[in-house]
């Protein structure tokens, strides 16, 4: 793994979880935008950051460039400024779609670099995961960097400490990572072109990581709820579940670049899904932090786990498309989040925190199964390793000693 990278990622993490961590009350508390202005403020931004990312993704893809990560970033950070002195809604909203939408291309870019650094060499199984271990520490230490900022400097403060973050990781990218182009994803043997993964695998595969992060950001709406109303837990008792969770998953994502290559990929993303449903029976079932902790043990494991071999596997599957492959999944868990919000929201209303979480165990059924479909041996295979092309047979020599040629080498 790149150390350069390595740094890129976790600063870009950091300035990812500070804003998103206090993103909703900066907008409520300080624009003064109603619930439903943010709302649509969310929605749109994620629309736009969906649509910037897969351009840079074909982009990529053309032309392999530290240019998009960079841009990226700048945009990203030059947009968290201009958030502090707006407070026109259309503004915000134009902002939200351009400027800040393109800061959605950044993790899919930098993930995109590693694997086009790394080709198809044995590393390439490890660089992904550890990355994710990477990126689950800086939003672990992200959070607690914006409450120390919040608490000297103010809401405000938190978005433009973000956005020097941002322009930092920005011109890192473009001093320190190295250029890409020394590997590249190979297709099949002998140079052919990697045939076109059918349009229903893409779909389903799509369809089952979008299920499991909606399900993993509407469960996060609705467990901090249920934990201090329904189990009657003190606030303190959600920070520290979701500081398990997060320990949980840089160990588990350091552990999986650890794990053989002939194991499949694919068992390994079934179970962390498998896990995700089990963590949502611990945590109906529970009646005090005991299995509330322990199901975010599981927690932490599921999440690394698709996380990290998720992306892996779209980029083993729509290789040597790097770009499209990882913007193809960091869209799905965008599209999830977009849809949590509504989903969350609504569930919470209509059937209650305990309602809302057997719910979103439901949706990590639906997206294992999807997702298992979208996976089977005629449909969405990564491409088989790449074996050395065969030498060209020696043309055979005419009477006179010369190589005989063809007609069509006569003429």
């Amino acid at each position: 793994m790149s150390m350069s990278l390595a740094v890129a990622v976790l600063l870009l993490g950091v300035a990812d979880s500070m804003v998103g961590s206090y993103f909703v009350l900066f907008v409520t508390e300080v624009v003064g935008l109603t619930p439903l202005q943010t709302g649509v403020f969310v929605s749109i931004h994620g629309a736009g950051g969906i649509l910037i990312a897969w351009l840079a993704g074909h982009g990529f893809d053309r032309r392999p460039s530290r240019g998009y990560a960079a841009a990226s970033m700048l945009c990203g950070g030059v947009a968290l400024w201009l958030m502090t002195v707006i407070r026109s809604y259309a503004w915000l909203a134009l902002l939200a779609v351009t400027l800040l939408a393109a800061l959605a291309a950044a993790f899919p870019q930098l993930f995109a670099l590693a694997r086009q650094s790394v080709g198809d060499t044995p590393e390439a199984g490890r660089t992904v995961p550890l990355l994710r271990s990477v990126w689950s520490l800086a939003w672990a230490a992200g959070p607690l960097i914006g409450a120390a900022v919040r608490a000297v400097a103010g809401f405000p403060a938190i978005l433009r400490s973000a956005g020097v973050v941002l322009v930092v990781a920005a011109v890192w990218v473009l001093v320190a990572v190295p250029r890409p182009g020394r590997h590249r994803p190979s297709g099949l043997p002998g140079g052919e072109p990697v045939p076109k993964v059918p349009r229903a695998a893409t779909i389903l595969l799509t369809t089952g990581i979008t299920l499991f992060f909606t399900a993993m950001f509407a469960a996060s709406v609705a467990m901090p709820l249920f934990v201090t109303r329904e189990l009657g837990q003190g606030a303190s008792s959600v920070g520290v579940l979701f500081s398990v969770c997060a320990a949980v998953e840089v160990v588990a994502a350091l552990l999986l670049a650890a794990v053989p290559a002939h194991i499949s990929q694919r068992l390994v993303i079934l179970t962390g899904m498998g896990g995700f449903v089990f963590f949502f029976a611990l945590t109906v079932l529970a009646r005090d932090m005991t299995l509330l902790v322990a199901g975010q043990v599981v927690r932490g494991i599921a999440i690394a786990v698709v996380g990290a071999a998720g992306i892996r596997w779209f980029q083993d599957v729509m290789a040597p498309a790097t770009g499209r492959a990882t913007t193809l999944f960091a869209n799905a868990t965008t599209a999830g989040m977009v849809l949590a919000g509504i989903v969350g929201g609504a569930a919470v209303s209509l059937l209650g925190y305990t309602g809302t979480l057997l719910l979103c165990g439901a949706l990590t059924v639906a997206a294992t199964i999807a997702f298992a479909l979208g996976t089977t041996a005629h449909a969405g295979r990564p491409p088989p390793a790449p074996t050395p092309a065969r030498r060209p047979l020696p043309r055979p020599r005419g009477p006179a000693g010369s190589e005989a040629r063809s007609p069509a080498d006569r003429s």
